[in-house]
């Protein structure tokens, strides 16, 4: 049984190409991928979560140990292809939206047994009000953008650093650039030109990280599976570091 509590959420847009993006289309195969792979003695159970109106039906706290790790995403740009690829070690080609998707996985990081609950959120205006249902309780928050899409990093400041602030202040935030595979792809480069623009560059992602104070930036690609695993890492190890600073009784609240 996991030591350790605690909970991830993936949050973002919904109005981009998913082409290229990291996934959530299915977590669960890259769990079993990732977990039986480069990480022996990760166990994988996959939570099924659902929804009744407006509200969220969820196990109590006292029988679930998470790490929840919140994603914000620009949802079909990044954020389907991204969890996609943590859960099924393939890249989706046909992008599948959601609402919400959970997932719990065992994981052992630094000599910790963690288990890491991952809530991926719909990005799109239509869900803008059912997405708050996921931050609850949440330890560390994922902002994802596209590497390709400078309009995304700009939503990153304009609209999902305020909502996340708004409703978990205080936790940790980590700026994921994904789909970097892109970065140097002609056909990207030349379809950005028409528009006057250009992929963004590690230095933008870093510089967006230091205004909205995240805790890291880092940069991935589902499509060719770089960086998807440390992301993770770093998220959960995040997750540890806020179990610790974090002031007593100070919870991730909808208001």
């Amino acid at each position: 049984m996991a030591e350790i509590r605690r909970k991830l959420v993936i949050v973002g847009d919904g109005a981009c190409d998913p082409d290229g993006a990291p996934s959530t289309g299915s977590i669960k195969d890259y769990l079993d991928s990732w977990c039986s792979g480069a990480f022996d003695g990760f166990t994988r159970r996959l939570l099924i979560y659902h929804l009744d109106g407006l509200g969220l039906h969820l196990p109590s706290p006292a029988t679930i140990s998470t790490i929840i790790i919140v994603a914000v995403t620009n949802h079909q740009l990044v954020a389907n292809p991204f969890r996609s690829v943590f859960s099924k070690g393939t890249f989706p080609e046909v992008y599948v939206p959601t609402v919400f998707e959970n997932y719990v996985a065992d994981v052992e990081v630094d000599g910790k047994h963690v288990e890491l609950a991952l809530w991926d959120t719909a990005g799109q205006e239509d869900y803008d009000r059912l997405r708050p249902l996921s931050y609850p309780d949440s330890h560390v928050i994922l902002i994802c953008f596209a590497v390709d899409s400078p309009d995304s990093l700009d939503n990153v400041q304009e609209k999902w650093i305020s909502e996340v602030l708004h409703f978990c202040q205080g936790l940790p935030i980590i700026l994921v650039g994904c789909k970097k595979d892109l970065r140097y792809d002609q056909k990207t480069i030349e379809e950005l030109r028409k528009t006057s623009q250009k992929p963004v560059s590690p230095e933008e992602g870093e510089d967006v990280r230091k205004k909205i104070s995240a805790y890291k930036y880092l940069e991935c690609s589902a499509k060719t599976n770089e960086g998807v695993r440390e992301v993770f890492e770093h998220a959960t190890r995040a997750a540890l570091l806020s179990r610790t600073t974090r002031k007593p009784h100070k919870k991730c609240l909808v208001l």
